[in-house]
């Protein structure tokens, strides 16, 4: 996500802190190249000037130039532009405040991902909210696109309006009012039709439709990846109905950002969600502040803590932290670990949110490392006996050949994966004659995490105040 800009502006910003002492023509001029790597990342260019001028009436200031580190306190500077131009601290949420069935109305051209992301934001609501959501294909003109969300709602537990052949948009809108007021639905989610480019017959239709359901969110879906198109087809869609907010789609392969970072600045509307992948649970709110944070290469810790919320079992991490205690650590549990790393987006999405690791995941491009490598340690260790599993020291040359051959791999692949192992295990070992987890925090004072380590949950320096909740659940 945004890899192009955020490789930009951390090279301009090495720069910067690679200086001890900073004058004003040395801020103008990163200030310069930085407004190079906007327009280069498809910023809109009033966007990208608005930005180079409020950061340099900033940076040049009295206060950052003679600071200690003036460089520091620049990237400070970018950072609270960034998340401003993005929307703010706070995250635009749903507004879900009326009589059930609230009705949410999906609007955007054809192929920006409506469809889809209407079943995303159901799913959303139903597993994240506890909200009891139900779906309508408003969609008459395009081929079973009708059949497509009836598909979705199969798949997502979602019910959806029976569809009856040849109803016209407004009706098919007002039949789902009823049905949803009849089976005591929270959240009516409408998905309107689009078009390959914006028409007078397509802003009527949605018209139309706003005039019988009032709806109280008008969500309009567009593409990042098209960039300063995704703005201009935002700009068209506000001129004509009253969106409260947009969802972007396809954010996990944008590398260049322009859409986020010029969408609230021209449209005044917020971005409500991003979508992060194919699968149906790849959507997410979006959170202005943890963006800027990755922009900038300083990672994004509260997610990484979210995701794992999310995807790890409770009974898993409890055995896990027992056998751990006792210095205990076999194959299986490594399997775990590395099931776990798949589920919570694999080993480029987990690099891209660590803090400093940008160099990291350029070293596993280059190594042509990615998230293969753990479906080929998973069937390595899946082709092993379970008495392999459970005691690694088993594995002689004989049974490393039939393992490989078993798993499709090579037996120095067998081997690293052993020798990773081995060093997982010497760890737990450690932590067994510190006298286990319990021990481990003796040693900084038996205070906990807050005790062990201060600057993590609090302070200058230390992690936004959010994770601190998190961490002490």
């Amino acid at each position: 996500m945004f890899d192009n800009l955020s490789d930009r502006l951390g090279g301009v910003f090495d720069k910067l802190r690679g200086r001890g002492a900073l004058n004003e023509q040395d801020v103008r001029d990163a200030m310069r190249e930085v407004r190079v790597a906007l327009l280069e990342a498809d910023v809109a260019l009033p966007v990208a000037r608005r930005f180079i001028d409020s950061v340099t009436e900033r940076a040049v200031g009295q206060s950052v130039l003679r600071s200690v580190t003036p460089g520091q306190q620049v990237v400070k500077i970018v950072n609270d532009e960034l998340v401003e131009m993005l929307g703010g601290e706070q995250v635009a949420d749903l507004d879900l405040n009326a009589a059930p069935p609230v009705v949410i109305m999906m609007v955007g051209l054809q192929g920006s991902g409506k469809t889809t992301s209407t079943a995303k934001l159901a799913k959303l609501l139903k597993d994240k909210q506890g909200k009891k959501p139900m779906m309508a294909s408003l969609d008459v003109n395009r081929p079973a696109a009708q059949e497509q969300l009836k598909v979705l709602g199969e798949q997502t537990g979602v019910i959806t309006l029976p569809i009856v052949p040849g109803q016209m948009p407004v009706d098919i809108a007002r039949r789902a009012i009823e049905s949803a007021k009849l089976q005591a639905i929270d959240v009516l989610l409408l998905d309107t039709a689009g078009r390959l480019h914006v028409d007078q017959q397509l802003m009527d239709e949605m018209k139309a439709v706003s005039a019988i359901s009032a709806p109280k969110e008008t969500l309009l879906v567009v593409d990042s990846l098209t960039g300063q198109d995704a703005v201009n087809v935002a700009q068209s869609f506000g001129g004509e109905v009253d969106l409260t907010g947009v969802i972007l789609t396809r954010m996990d392969g944008d590398a260049r950002g322009g859409a986020a970072l010029s969408m609230r600045a021209v449209t005044g509307k917020p971005i409500k969600f991003a979508g992060t992948g194919e699968k149906l649970d790849a959507i997410e709110p979006f959170h202005p502040g943890r963006v800027a944070s990755r922009i900038l290469g300083m990672g994004d810790i509260v997610s990484i803590v979210e995701k794992a919320a999310e995807t790890i079992k409770e009974e898993d991490a409890e055995r896990l932290a027992k056998r751990m205690a006792k210095g205990e650590f076999d194959l299986n549990d490594l399997r775990t670990q590395l099931k776990q790393m798949q589920n919570m987006g694999g080993l480029g999405m987990l690099a891209g949110m660590m803090p400093g690791m940008k160099k990291a995941k350029q070293a596993m491009a280059a190594a042509n490392m990615d998230d293969k490598v753990l479906v080929h340690m998973d069937a390595i260790i899946g082709s092993m006996t379970p008495k392999e599993r459970a005691r690694p020291e088993l594995m002689n040359a004989k049974r490393k050949k039939r393992v490989a051959a078993g798993s499709g791999t090579e037996v120095q692949d067998v081997n690293k994966l052993l020798k990773m192992h081995q060093e997982m295990g010497r760890a737990m070992k450690q932590i067994k004659k510190m006298g286990g987890l319990k021990g481990l925090g003796s040693l900084f004072g038996g205070g906990g995490i807050d005790a062990a380590m201060p600057g993590l949950t609090g302070g200058p320096g230390g992690l936004p105040p959010d994770i601190s909740k998190l961490l002490k659940k």
